[in-house]
């Protein structure tokens, strides 16, 4: 109980607390910076979804003001957009490239872009192995019996789905942001040097969830290297 509660692979939980917390604050930093350079349109980052959904043949994606800082984000379920108070109605440079980012999510969904896909059905995976990996993980090295492995086998499984997830999430993100600076920059909503400037927020965005996937990657290595102990202790 003691080595458990005390081993040597916390270290990768405070590896992967600190990169998150690392990504969180630059994003905050630069978001911070750019919210405050007004757009030389002077689009809000309303005008600005609606103006990029309609570009791309979407009107059935409604754009909705929702409560929160950096909140935002595109729900397939509803087909509703949601930008928070430090977007919706905002003609910042900030504003805009996020509210960019999330209509790429929209657009994401109206062609059928296989990540998304692939994602939307991950969530309920990755909900119910998150919550319950963790507790079969630890019956299973409490207990000294031959279920004891299963247990362990299947914390880890269910662990994987979270971890898969979020590696999916990678290449979904990533194309929002190329689609949402293509797009800002081919309509001429945003001049170059602003367009630059978008780059700068999406791209410390993206960072949070490089972030996320390397601490679930960390967790999942904790865990191989604590189970793979238990086993060696039970040959």
């Amino acid at each position: 109980m003691f080595y458990y509660y005390f081993d040597p692979t916390y270290i990768l939980v405070v590896i992967g607390v600190l990169i998150c917390l690392a990504a969180s604050a630059r994003v905050r930093s630069v978001f911070g910076r750019y919210s405050q350079v007004r757009s030389y349109s002077g689009l809000t980052g309303r005008e600005a979804a609606e103006q990029i959904l309609r570009r791309n043949g979407i009107y059935d994606v409604r754009v909705v003001h929702i409560p929160g800082n950096l909140t935002d984000h595109y729900d397939p379920r509803n087909r509703t957009l949601g930008l928070s108070d430090t977007v919706y109605g905002s003609s910042s440079v900030a504003a805009i490239g996020v509210a960019a980012h999330e209509c790429g999510h929209a657009v994401q969904h109206a062609e059928g872009y296989t990540p998304l896909a692939i994602r939307g059905a991950l969530v309920p995976v990755a909900n119910f192995g998150s919550s319950l990996a963790w507790p079969l993980i630890l019956i299973g090295l409490l207990i000294n019996s031959q279920v004891s492995v299963l247990l362990i086998d299947l914390g880890i499984i269910l662990f994987s789905a979270a971890v898969l997830f979020q590696l999916v999430t990678l290449p979904v993100e990533f194309n929002a942001s190329g689609r949402a600076v293509k797009v800002l920059e081919s309509s001429g909503m945003l001049r170059g040097d602003e367009v630059g400037e978008v780059k700068k927020v999406l791209g410390a965005a993206a960072l949070t969830y490089v972030a996320g996937a390397a601490s679930a990657i960390l967790q999942l290595l904790r865990l191989l290297i604590i189970t793979g102990g238990r086993r060696r202790n039970d040959e």
